[in-house]
């Protein structure tokens, strides 16, 4: 029966994370739009805890839109958890003076990490327009809070382009200056080729960037959203994967099961290749993300109190 893999070989493939390179995580989650959804965020956050996450981070809506949802949430990861919060920190429709008076808040409610970035649009607008008194982007954002607080200071960063970079040189230039300014880990924009990711950091350790570059990984939670996303952020959406989730948005039990071997599989390969540090865009769910780690070697600490 040679058409039946052996189980060394199915061991082999499935790369066991416990047996190879011990992984580290982060997750995101972005704050609940009402109270009525705060209990259904929080335990999806308790569920991921137990994992040990390096840092678990927090979006902030385009323009401020839940910048005291945003507050709240790390402010309560960090009296009511061990988990290390961060905060993201933009610089739409904000003046100095309010970002220094949101990063001064953090700093006295016990906040250390910060992820600086420029920002979306608000909605109803085509391009990034700065504040009259802001900042005109991420690298005098992530200058001035180094001088204001030493904060670590997460960035983000593109493995297919910035849409609105020049080019590929321009881009990783860009994110050399993140680096020169303070910037102590990049996180990628979610990418599904890990060639692309691989290829990448290549680039950017020849370009003379030290620091940590993780892949963000996005599981594909719903294909509609997936192409929005990747329409918002310049990521390509391979035709393979457009195959496997063809007639899927309807029947959510079979499209988790594919979303979970499509992540798993990335993850994977990006370990083979010798990556230990992932961040997961969990959308405020679970699950999947939580599968995909378990794929990786990742087990519950023993004895970990969260809360």
């Amino acid at each position: 029966m040679s058409g039946i893999p052996q189980s060394n070989e199915i061991s082999s493939g499935l790369l066991v994370g416990s047996a190879r390179n011990r992984v580290e995580v982060s997750f995101e989650f972005f704050p609940p739009t009402s109270d009525a959804l705060a209990d259904k965020h929080w335990q999806a956050l308790m569920r991921l805890a137990p994992l040990g996450p390096k840092f678990v981070s927090v979006t902030y809506g385009a323009g401020g839109s839940t910048r005291e949802r945003t507050h709240a949430l790390v402010s309560r990861i960090r009296q009511e958890t061990t988990l290390e919060p961060a905060a993201h920190l933009t610089c739409v429709g904000a003046s100095k003076g309010e970002i220094e008076e949101i990063a001064e808040r953090y700093w006295q409610s016990g906040i250390r990490h910060l992820v600086a970035l420029r920002g979306d649009p608000p909605e109803g607008f085509d391009a990034f327009k700065p504040h009259p008194g802001g900042f005109a982007g991420s690298v005098e954002l992530i200058d001035f809070l180094k001088k204001k607080h030493d904060f670590e200071i997460s960035v983000g960063c593109y493995p297919e382009i910035h849409p609105e970079a020049k080019s590929s040189l321009a881009d990783i230039d860009y994110l050399k200056r993140k680096m020169d300014a303070g910037a102590t880990r990049a996180i990628t924009q979610f990418f599904f080729d890990p060639e692309v990711y691989l290829r990448f950091v290549d680039r950017a350790r020849a370009h003379g960037i030290t620091i940590p570059i993780v892949p963000g990984i996005l599981p594909v939670t719903s294909y509609s959203k997936i192409h929005q996303f990747s329409r918002q952020c310049g990521a390509q959406v391979p035709a393979w994967l457009t195959h496997l989730f063809e007639d899927l948005d309807e029947d959510p039990a079979t499209r988790n099961l594919v979303a979970a071997m499509v992540a798993s599989e990335q993850c994977l390969q990006l370990q083979r290749a010798g990556v230990t540090d992932f961040h997961f865009y969990t959308l405020n769910r679970a699950d999947l993300v939580y599968s995909v780690c378990h794929t990786l070697g990742l087990r519950p600490e023993k004895n970990q109190i969260t809360c």
